[in-house]
């Protein structure tokens, strides 16, 4: 009987190992990007270029996707070197000390046939909160130069700079406290 259920054990264990699927983005199709209120009259928007994210699951249905996301704060763009070098030093993001943004999932939900919510813990200038994204499946197709299945998607949501830590300086007159995430992201299954 034990050597029965340690078979079965081992089987099923090889079978979720084989049926796992790992997707990453790709970085030449993909931008991780936000928008932020300047004097309550403009936007200014602005990127990190370098970031990575990984998504694995495998159950059929997607039920136990798992996302995470790693940004390198000193590659953030905002097309003004300036406002990039300020934005990286101690008054925002202090990149030297707090190198990285992280965004780790722990569960979504399908709201619609190709929209989802994803709820999941950021963590940025060393403070970790939980954010609520949306999600807008694009749909699946075969990249004729890779010849590897693509997925692609919309994600958008909103963030306190103040839940961070980040800018206390600057009142809501100079910057609001409300950050827009749109990212754009191509997977290719690996």
């Amino acid at each position: 009987m034990k050597k029965y259920y340690l078979a079965t054990l081992m089987l099923f264990a090889l079978t979720a190992i084989a049926t796992a699927q790992t997707w990453t983005n790709d970085p030449a199709h993909s931008r991780l990007g936000f928008t932020i209120k300047h004097m309550t009259i403009s936007e200014v928007s602005g990127r990190f270029a370098d970031f990575t994210i990984k998504a694995t699951t495998a159950k059929p249905d997607q039920s136990d996707l798992k996302v995470e996301l790693t940004a390198q704060i000193a590659s953030i763009n905002t097309d003004v070197e300036a406002r990039d070098k300020h934005l990286k030093s101690p008054d925002f993001f202090d990149s030297e000390k707090y190198p990285t943004l992280t965004f780790v999932s722990s569960y979504h939900k399908k709201l619609t046939k190709d929209t989802y919510k994803m709820v999941g813990n950021l963590t940025m200038h060393g403070i970790t909160k939980s954010v609520t994204l949306t999600v807008k499946y694009f749909g699946e197709v075969v990249n004729p130069m890779s010849n590897k299945k693509t997925v692609g998607f919309k994600i958008t949501g909103s963030v306190k700079r103040s839940d961070f830590g980040i800018g206390p300086k600057f009142p809501e007159a100079v910057l609001s406290d409300n950050v827009d995430i749109i990212a754009n992201a191509e997977f290719t299954q690996n």
